[in-house]
């Protein structure tokens, strides 16, 4: 092999947005990531809306907030086969 053909493969320190810090190995001696497994809602379990553009206020504005793609229950129907 040439001298030189690769890069120095190296521990590197990944920080996170939220603040985690961990130690990996990579070519760069540094990572700066927006999300990791601690804030990942994949792995936490919670949902975090990431608002760009105000797009959910927006929708909260049109909608209401009360919004929802299930019907309300109005009267009860009487089944198909039933007599009045």
């Amino acid at each position: 092999m040439k001298p030189k053909t690769h890069p120095k493969y190296q521990t590197c320190a990944v920080h996170c947005a939220c603040g985690n810090t961990f130690e990996t190995r990579s070519t760069l001696p540094k990572i700066t990531v927006d999300i990791c497994s601690a804030c990942h809602p994949f792995f936490t379990g919670k949902q975090k809306f990431v608002d760009t553009a105000g797009r959910v206020e927006r929708f909260s504005k049109k909608f209401g907030g009360t919004y929802s793609f299930q019907k309300t229950a109005g009267p009860a129907a009487a089944p198909a086969g039933a007599k009045k």
